[in-house]
């Protein structure tokens, strides 16, 4: 029950600032990791292998430059690979982590063992998203270095397991890093996740709502005007539950309360977001993550829109108070 000590290294709180569709590039890693978090991006963010091979060398490069001139030690970052069968940039986006030794890879909507072994080859970690016991257990199973574990009222794909439940279970089986996700704003909430039995916390949703973070201004000003109350879990977006901004719902034209599940699940056409709509985005037109916004529950907490270091600033003097 650590965190691996190749993750030690320049962090200054045990947290993850997690992988957003659209939402984290380069800015808000680098600026993650010079204040003392483990920054991560997915790779689909970027259109193109190529492009993502520049946004990796564009945040070993600037922190690299950040090290040498302050003296100072930045936090690790990570990326994030979707494993699932539709993903049919996997082999070649992780042949590019490779190539730069991306110290984490967070890999989400499947499991594989070969790309686990690779990059556990060059001395990397992989930790793996979960939203259920029994996937948590099949990628305990395949070796992963650690689970991220998806509790209810987290934002994005989540899951509905109380985190007391959840951790608890987790840690009968594995005995490796454990990452808490779901409504963690603060950092006294880091504390409570390390109480509970984890080692790290995993903070999404708050860092959407920061000026580095990709997405829209009238995105972040919809995270400033929600709570708990308008975060709705669904399967009607993409077939699988997750939690979207009840306001984005009905601007796409969706009725809230109807969760049917979606007919199909195909993530490769949900992760196309380049796909083009009219003017006036319809139903049929209005793409998941693009048009159709997400968040966690703890959206209530975001009342303003700092940068990156104000925010983790705040966070530490939290936690610090806490412990």
């Amino acid at each position: 029950m650590a965190i691996p000590e190749q993750l030690q290294q320049g962090l200054s709180l045990p947290a993850i600032a997690a992988p957003m569709f659209l939402a984290s590039g380069p800015q808000l890693v680098i600026e993650c990791c010079k204040s003392g978090v483990l920054g991560t991006f997915p790779a689909l963010n970027q259109r193109t292998s190529e492009g993502f091979e520049e946004w990796l060398n564009e945040i070993t490069t600037t922190l690299a430059d950040y090290e040498e001139a302050t003296g100072t030690k930045a936090a690790p970052y990570g990326v994030n690979l979707v494993a699932h069968k539709s993903n049919q940039r996997l082999e070649a986006d992780l042949a590019l982590c490779i190539k730069y030794k991306v110290p984490l890879i967070i890999t989400s909507l499947g499991v594989v063992p070969s790309l686990i072994e690779q990059v556990q080859a060059y001395g990397g970690k992989v930790f793996h998203d979960v939203t259920t016991i029994k996937f948590a257990q099949k990628a305990a199973s395949a070796g992963v270095d650690g689970l991220i574990l998806v509790c209810a009222g987290a934002g994005g794909h989540a899951g509905d397991i109380n985190p007391f439940a959840f951790v608890n279970e987790a840690r009968q089986f594995f005995d490796k890093t454990i990452v808490l996700s779901g409504c963690i704003s603060r950092g006294n909430d880091i504390a409570a996740a390390q109480i509970m039995g984890a080692d790290m916390a995993y903070m999404g949703t708050r860092f959407l709502g920061t000026q580095e973070s990709m997405v829209r201004n009238d995105y972040k000003m919809m995270l400033v005007d929600s709570a708990a109350k308008d975060i709705v879990y669904t399967p009607a977006i993409s077939g699988v539950p997750a939690s979207f901004i009840r306001q984005s719902l009905v601007d796409a034209g969706y009725d809230p309360n109807d969760k049917t599940p979606k007919a199909t699940i195909d993530f490769g056409d949900e992760l196309d977001i380049d796909q083009k709509v009219s003017s006036e985005t319809s139903k049929q037109e209005a793409k998941a993550w693009r048009d159709i916004w997400s968040a966690g529950q703890g959206v209530g907490d975001i009342q303003d829109l700092p940068i990156v270091a104000d925010l983790i600033k705040q966070i530490k003097l939290e936690y610090k108070s806490v412990c």
